[in-house]
């Protein structure tokens, strides 16, 4: 609905600035493309990636806490993070509908101690859907995943780089990767 609210705004801000100057010829292609690029300029925040905050009811990203059973060492519970991140399908879930653009670790500078640094992931779309064609231009979004130690236990965010809702993208992938780390007898919060 904010998509809608703000083309009509951009559609009034590009006919208002017409009014006023010497009348000019624009076809109906200049005029959307004008529209959407203020669609993207009014309602489009920048890049919100998982290294920011990951407000409580946020729509488009979400936070878990993951422990490992108690008696892990720190270099083993890294391994089996590492283990799991890495068995997520390169082909995403759901016949591609979800993450079907495959993933990549961007950054990895958690020390085998896990007491510092982090993980960091970036999973795409296919690029196929009717949102990435109508709103992307056929390109794939991109979602961030970010592992970071906390204490004994890992903080997972995983967030959309744009708009306001990821139609449950991060809680699916979220759920799989839970669910291979529950296999090894980690236990999570805020599932």
């Amino acid at each position: 609905m904010k998509i809608v609210h703000a083309l009509a705004a951009a559609a009034t801000v590009a006919v208002a600035h017409g009014f006023g100057q010497s009348p000019q010829t624009v076809s109906r292609r200049e005029a959307v493309s004008n529209a959407l690029a203020g669609v993207a300029a009014i309602s489009l925040p920048g890049a919100a990636n998982a290294i920011q905050s990951c407000p409580p009811g946020s729509k488009n990203c979400l936070r878990q806490t993951w422990t490992p059973p108690s008696g892990t060492s720190a270099a083993d519970a890294t391994a089996q993070l590492r283990e799991a991140l890495n068995a997520y399908p390169q082909e995403g879930q759901e016949d591609g509908k979800v993450d079907g653009g495959g993933y990549a670790i961007v950054s990895d500078t958690l020390g085998s101690n896990a007491s510092s640094g982090s993980l960091a992931l970036e999973y795409k779309s296919s690029g196929k859907g009717f949102f990435a064609k109508s709103f992307n231009g056929g390109k794939p979004f991109v979602d961030d995943l970010i592992v970071e130690p906390n204490g004994s236990a890992f903080e997972f965010r995983s967030a959309s780089r744009m708009g306001d809702s990821d139609f449950g993208v991060n809680g699916k992938r979220m759920s799989y990767i839970g669910g291979l780390l529950k296999g090894k007898g980690w236990s999570g919060v805020g599932l």
